[in-house]
């Protein structure tokens, strides 16, 4: 299973948000490339990367951070926030993400996301199904849907997605563990790579996406606080 520690960017800083509430915000560090670099270090090789601020203007607007940690280090990044337009996706692929991210306008606008899929194909798109009550929620999470989580994720498998990044909101950020029934509901109905976020509090969280069938796990608020430690992590990748 994948190791994948999180960079969310607000300012060009460093945070993390408490269920995705923008009031939340705590800044753990000014330089996102600092911490890019110590994941780095302890030979971690994925990073999924966050624009918050593109998340909320619908565009994207942190790629120069993106720019910059695609060039100084050799992290595999996925990299999601803002992406609506394809000149967005354009930008970040060229920005040197090796993924994008397909969160709100997978919901708005599905013709544009299987648009990419055919362009960029299914290993460059990543599905963002990011659920409250196991509702999709859009747009920085700040607006809810009707639509089911799982029949959403099989829905899109069947039109060629083949990883899907799925947080549950209420999970996020709390330290509380992660939502495995959810996830193993997930895995019954739809054939994706699952990468769980959300939740993940200690090493026996990510024991526990392994025992579901988790392809990868993402990890943010965990290391940010010192639950666990980036050495543990290198014990894994």
């Amino acid at each position: 299973m994948r190791i994948i520690p999180a960079i969310d960017i607000i300012d060009g800083k460093c945070v993390r948000l408490t269920k995705g509430d923008y009031r939340t915000k705590k800044v753990y560090n000014e330089d996102p490339l600092e911490v890019a670099k110590a994941f780095e270090a302890f030979g971690i090789n994925y990073l999924h990367l966050v624009d918050l601020d593109g998340a909320k203007a619908k565009q994207i607007m942190n790629y120069k951070v993106l720019e910059k940690i695609a060039a100084r280090t050799r992290l595999n990044i996925d990299f999601g926030g803002g992406l609506k337009r394809d000149e967005d996706v354009k930008i970040a692929f060229n920005s040197g993400a090796n993924q994008i991210t397909a969160g709100s306008i997978a919901a708005t606008r599905p013709e544009m996301v299987t648009s990419w899929l055919k362009k960029y194909g299914a290993e460059k798109v990543i599905l963002g199904a990011d659920a409250k009550n196991r509702k999709i929620a859009t747009h920085g999470w700040e607006n809810h849907t009707e639509l089911d989580v799982i029949s959403y994720i099989k829905d899109y498998s069947e039109k060629g997605i083949r990883y899907v990044i799925c947080t549950d909101i209420d999970k996020d950020g709390m330290l509380a563990g992660v939502s495995a029934e959810l996830y193993k509901e997930i895995l019954a109905e739809a054939n994706v790579n699952l990468i769980a976020s959300g939740g993940v509090s200690q090493l026996s969280d990510l024991d526990d996406c392994e025992a579901i069938g988790c392809e990868a796990v993402i990890i943010g608020k965990a290391i940010y606080e010192g639950n666990i430690s980036l050495k543990q992590l290198s014990q894994r990748c």
